[in-house]
């Protein structure tokens, strides 16, 4: 455990001095703000047309009005919450996009460095180095979707419409954001390390751990669509398939993080 918080706090001090390798996520975080509340804010108040006079919302609108919690929303609230609830699973690609950014740096940018060589002559074993890389990549990722979601929750408080806020933090919000968000995350940068193992180039790496996003993006287009709700038991279940997949990529990176070859012969 000494040896494994030791290579964490390594590789924290390393993304501090290359702040530029969190840009990606950085970006995502900003865009997964801004596109909701250009939706249900500014375009409204710059067309001087409420949401609720087009019957392109009135799905939304029936929807919520089915719904104890949300019953009593005038339908013009009731538009904002769905928007804002909807756009949740955007925002689960920030820790993403910031967990394949670092991923990616962590192995390859030691390898290009030559600082690599010292660590695989440790007694450090494999799974605690792929541990320390893990979470160095994670703990930032999280932390940005947690500042990302205050400052969310901060503008609806302050722009949407009385009881639109409280939309935001029930149990189906919630889990989306902290369970489905860590969850693909890991995932995500495990796809790099793996990849990182056997490449040079971060681009690489990086675009393999983007498979992680199609899926998500998928589950955007449904909801937006109306063929899908994410319910807490949908929201569990996928999560349980994520953590069985975070199991076998955690399996397969120890196996081809191979200490010998990784330095000789993919380098």
């Amino acid at each position: 455990m000494r040896r494994l918080l030791a290579l964490l706090a390594k590789e924290l001090a390393d993304l501090r001095q290359n702040p530029a390798v969190f840009a990606p996520a950085a970006l995502t975080g900003v865009m997964s703000l801004l596109l909701p509340f250009f939706v249900a804010i500014i375009v409204p108040a710059w067309t001087g047309e409420r949401l609720s006079d087009s019957s392109d919302f009135q799905v939304a609108v029936e929807m919520y009005r089915n719904q104890a919690s949300t019953r009593d929303l005038e339908p013009e609230a009731a538009i904002q919450a769905w928007i804002f609830q909807q756009f949740l699973v955007l925002m689960v690609l920030t820790p993403v996009a910031g967990a394949m950014s670092v991923a990616a740096y962590s192995v390859i940018g030691e390898k290009q460095a030559r600082t690599l060589e010292p660590l695989l002559a440790t007694p450090l074993t494999t799974l605690e180095l792929l541990s320390a890389k893990v979470l160095g990549a994670l703990l930032p990722a999280v932390g940005l979707t947690f500042a990302c979601f205050a400052l969310y929750l901060a503008g609806v408080a302050v722009l949407a419409l009385p009881g639109v806020f409280w939309i935001l933090l029930t149990p189906r919000s919630l889990a989306t954001l902290f369970l489905l968000g860590p969850l693909a995350a890991l995932a995500a940068l495990q796809l790099a390390v793996c990849v990182s193992s056997r490449v040079n180039d971060v681009r690489s790496a990086q675009q393999i751990g983007a498979l992680v996003i199609l899926p998500i993006a998928a589950l955007l287009v449904a909801q937006l669509f109306g063929s899908l709700q994410l319910t807490v038991p949908v929201l569990l279940i996928l999560a349980v398939i994520l953590l069985a997949i975070n199991g076998l990529l955690m399996w397969v990176g120890t196996v081809l993080f191979d200490r010998e070859s990784i330095l000789t012969r993919w380098r």
